[in-house]
């Protein structure tokens, strides 16, 4: 299996980004998904999931970023649109990103259980885009949370497919 994402200049467009027009942002947060082809997706999967994390953010914040996590995509999907996070022409349930934790506490679904576009404090982060082919639809619903996105997988992963897709600070 094999995922891309379009770069300019090695880096993930300004669009996705800190640096996305004021009418691409929601509370100063960038808020349009970038698009994702997806090839090689096994025979047999029922479904396909995705999560996009920043481990850079570890000694920024003391833990990992979740920028971004969905499942239950259809197997057959060979790109996931851009702004596919707000429009859905791609159908697929969203969990939390790290806004909607505690030390934030953003309660709005609007932008608490979607996509969370990279905004590097300090340097250039390296964010990983992983997605997942499963054998089955999971039990989520949206809203879930990364560890139940995780515990849901478990047994059911056929193939992974990772990216990193660094953006400037």
């Amino acid at each position: 299996m094999e995922i891309k994402v379009p770069l300019a200049k090695g880096l993930l467009p300004d669009k996705y980004a800190k640096y996305a027009a004021s009418s691409d942002k929601v509370d100063g947060k960038p808020v349009v998904s970038f698009p994702i082809q997806v090839t090689g997706v096994p025979k047999n999967a029922k479904s396909l999931a995705l999560t996009l994390i920043d481990w850079d953010a570890v000694p920024v914040s003391g833990f990992p970023w979740i920028h971004w996590i969905a499942a239950n995509i259809a197997p057959d999907v060979l790109e996931i649109p851009e702004d596919n996070s707000r429009q859905l022409k791609v159908p697929m349930v969203q969990g939390r990103n790290s806004t909607a934790g505690g030390l934030i506490g953003n309660q709005d679904p609007n932008t608490a259980w979607r996509y969370n576009g990279p905004v590097p404090p300090d340097k250039v982060h390296n964010y990983h885009l992983s997605v997942f082919a499963l054998d089955s639809e999971l039990p989520l619903k949206d809203g879930f949370w990364l560890n139940e996105l995780q515990d849901a997988m478990r047994g059911h992963i056929l193939a992974t497919a990772e990216i990193v897709l660094p953006s400037q600070n």
